[in-house]
């Protein structure tokens, strides 16, 4: 399994920077976040490398698009108190790890991540034939890895990234952990846990690799993370001893699963800047108003008086996400018996919608009517982030042979 159970309270997460945010992403990931960011030492950070990977030749709007989004972020109830924010080119020590994990990341890997030849047929206007494009998904694994994040957030078609993490971590410390005198080092750790502690240690070992007990391996795992007289480098070298492993030097992180996004666009598909269907975070009430009032409906209903199909018109949908059990049945029942018309039906969801992005609004104009302020907590978030990132990459330069001391 490779993890270490005390950085299961760590979680990563990354947006590229595409500027002013919609109910889409609202919905899709950062209401998730504001939820994370109380239960888990988050950082959450604008992947602006990401961008280059697909847009190296459109940089233009990279910056603006940066802060815009880390305003919407921070108007949404994302906490720079209670999560690390920052900008993914401002640590780069994510740069360092992704050469240094490429020097024994298997070609194949890369190649047969689904995305990239899909992103390849989805984009083919775009310039995808750069190493860039082929190792984006080793550089994901990087800013993962260079914190030692246990959870991942993500949707079910980003999973097969994290494993890939899962795959190169496991890797790295097949090949790195083995250090010299990797046993000897270990036992020595044992001894350090003083009697009672080493030989319940032993017995969970011998239990966990002899039978395969993993009630063992949890109770060696919170066994090691009681000791208070062992250092951080004893700490993981006994997690791998007891797995039968080398040190761990980069934990495995896990995906966590977010609840899929039923947020549709005001056209019934999915909420798209390139689909022209949204609505942002920061819209106009009456802008808002306007679109949601022209939203198409049911095509059957062509007079006030033909009933409709809530289940194949795109308000519905919109009502799954905003209205009460009450309004959706009084939808239900008003559509397919005429009863309201589309207008009225409508006019509930108008209302939700203002009501959610009232607050968010005033917020946002608080923030850029203060840039310095927006400034100052990516710094803030970028520094402490690398602290955390520095002290990865001194672990893995030593264990490479690179620390040159």
């Amino acid at each position: 399994m490779s993890s270490n159970p005390s950085q299961n309270k760590r979680v990563l997460s990354g947006m590229r920077p595409t500027g002013k945010l919609h109910l889409g992403h609202y919905h899709g990931v950062v209401k998730n976040w504001v939820n994370l960011q109380h239960e888990f030492d988050c950082f959450f950070f604008v992947a602006d490398w990401h961008a280059l990977t697909t847009h190296y030749e459109d940089v233009a709007i990279i910056e603006e698009s940066v802060w815009d989004m880390v305003i919407d972020w921070l108007a949404a109830g994302v906490d720079p108190g209670s999560a690390k924010l920052f900008i993914q080119s401002r640590v780069p020590e994510h740069a360092e790890l992704h050469l240094l994990l490429s020097m024994m990341t298997p070609l194949g890997w890369l190649e047969r991540v689904p995305t990239y030849k899909d992103q390849q047929e989805k984009l083919k206007e775009k310039d995808l034939a750069t190493y860039g494009f082929l190792g984006y998904p080793l550089l994901q694994s990087a800013d993962i890895l260079v914190y030692k994040a246990g959870g991942v957030p993500v949707g079910e078609d980003q999973v097969v990234h994290v494993e890939l993490t899962r795959e190169v971590a496991r890797r790295f410390n097949h090949i790195y952990g083995r250090e010299p005198g990797f046993e000897e080092k270990a036992e020595a750790a044992v001894k350090k846990m003083g009697k009672k502690g080493a030989k319940l240690y032993r017995e969970l070992r011998r239990l966990y690799q002899e039978q395969g007990d993993g009630e063992a391996l949890a109770k060696g795992q919170a066994l090691l993370e009681s000791q208070q007289n062992i250092s951080i480098s004893d700490r993981e070298r006994l997690f791998g001893f007891l797995e039968g492993s080398g040190r761990i030097i980069l934990p495995e992180p896990q995906a966590m699963l977010t609840p899929a996004s039923k947020m549709p666009g005001l056209d019934g598909q999915k909420m798209s800047k390139s689909y022209n269907n949204t609505i942002s975070l920061r819209e106009d009430p009456d802008a808002i108003a306007e679109k949601l009032r022209r939203m198409p409906t049911d095509t059957n209903r062509v007079r006030r008086n033909d009933p409709g199909d809530p289940a194949v018109c795109p308000v519905w949908q919109l009502h799954e996400v905003y209205s009460s059990d009450e309004t959706k049945d009084w939808v239900m029942e008003g559509c397919r018996s005429a009863g309201i018309g589309c207008i009225e039906c409508k006019q509930p969801v108008i209302e939700a919608v203002q009501a959610e992005l009232e607050p968010i609004r005033d917020r946002a104009r608080e923030f850029e009517n203060d840039s310095d302020l927006v400034r100052q907590i990516i710094a803030e978030g970028s520094e402490s982030a690398r602290d955390v990132a520095r002290e990865t990459l001194d672990e893995v330069r030593e264990a490479m042979g690179l620390s040159y001391r």
